[in-house]
């Protein structure tokens, strides 16, 4: 996955403002961006997934407007899928107002002039944007139009899976194949669009494979929020979510992996995490190893050197002594399925 990282904090004071303003031209689309902030630290993290983009953006108080003359300059005929993480903001986009508050998503259509600005003139605004082409998207453009500049709570369900999930995808990892970034981008524009389906009430419009993608992202979710319950069975993961077991065994065989698997395998990263932070240090190993749901300790160490080549308290100290924090360096991870 191609992968940038950029600041204006390196750039001379004066050519900050007129430098963001070419890079989201390029990353996102071509507006009229001002701001009286004197100083302007403004930070972006651009991901090319392929058919999708992904930018982590953190700006001071700035104003926004796509005009129709800047349309006709240049436009990619995209939507952009924008969750606001951190402060507020106001959207004028055909003819409605959205005040944006952290948690909602909102969505633009790069053919249609909007003007964006923060709701309070200090602090740092951080957004992550999802923007794809409109013939990627199953659902009639009637439709989206109506959910345009309309803010979608991220609080809960859909809404708050697909914050979560954007919140993770860009943290980055720059490592991911081509194939990585090809599948993430699908099962991103997938999540997307069951959001805004969710909301018109229009699931059944989605294609099967959406549908599909969806309620496994759904699962991921589910058991994610339940890896420290021991409890935690295939049984207890079908039955939540209305489907037979066999249909959940199919889903997960899509992925390469068995539903106990998968939940092993996210205990264990967890279980690695900890490890590895500093923080946790005094922690002990079984304590960390309870923590996410295994209740044999020698259980645990075997299952976790089997995986990653260590046993967990060797893993511990050579990652305390690289200085590693979340990802291993010098182990590699052995599958397990």
């Amino acid at each position: 996955m191609a992968e940038s990282i950029f600041s204006t904090e390196h750039l001379p004071v004066a050519d900050r403002l007129a430098c963001w303003r070419e890079l989201m031209a390029k990353a996102l689309v071509p507006a009229s961006i001002c701001s009286d902030d004197p100083d302007f630290r403004a930070k972006a993290r651009l991901a090319d997934l392929g058919v999708a983009q992904l930018t982590s953006i953190s700006y001071p108080a700035l104003t926004v407007c796509r005009t129709p003359k800047l349309i006709r300059q240049s436009d990619p005929e995209q939507y952009q899928a924008c969750l606001t993480v951190r402060g507020g903001m106001r959207l004028d986009h055909l003819a409605r107002t959205a005040i944006l508050h952290g948690g909602d998503l909102v969505v633009y259509d790069s053919s249609r002039p909007f003007q964006a600005q923060p709701t309070s003139g200090e602090g740092t605004v951080e957004h992550i944007v999802v923007q794809f082409p409109k013939a990627l998207c199953p659902l009639p453009e009637k439709e989206i139009t109506r959910l345009i500049a309309v803010g979608l709570p991220g609080r809960d369900g859909l809404g708050r899976l697909l914050s979560r999930y954007l919140r993770e995808l860009a943290l980055g990892q720059s490592d991911r194949s081509p194939a990585d970034s090809s599948r993430l981008a699908a099962i991103t524009v997938d999540l997307v669009m069951a959001r805004l389906a969710h909301e018109l009430e229009a699931e059944r419009s989605l294609l099967p494979e959406g549908r599909q993608q969806a309620l496994l992202a759904r699962i991921h979710d589910f058991i994610a929020r339940r890896l420290p319950d021991p409890r935690l069975t295939p049984e207890n993961v079908a039955d939540a979510h209305q489907i037979s077991l066999r249909y959940l065994y199919k889903l997960f065989q899509a992925e390469g992996l068995t539903v106990a698997g998968w939940i092993r395998n996210q205990r264990l990263e967890r279980c690695r995490r900890d490890l590895a932070d500093p923080r946790l240090r005094e922690r002990s190993i079984n304590a960390i190893a309870t923590r996410w749901g295994f209740g044999d300790a020698a259980h645990f160490s075997r299952l976790f050197r089997a995986t990653y080549g260590l046993p967990p308290r060797d893993y511990r100290h050579l990652a305390h002594s690289e200085g590693m924090r979340e990802r291993p360096t010098s182990v590699h991870r052995r599958s397990t399925t």
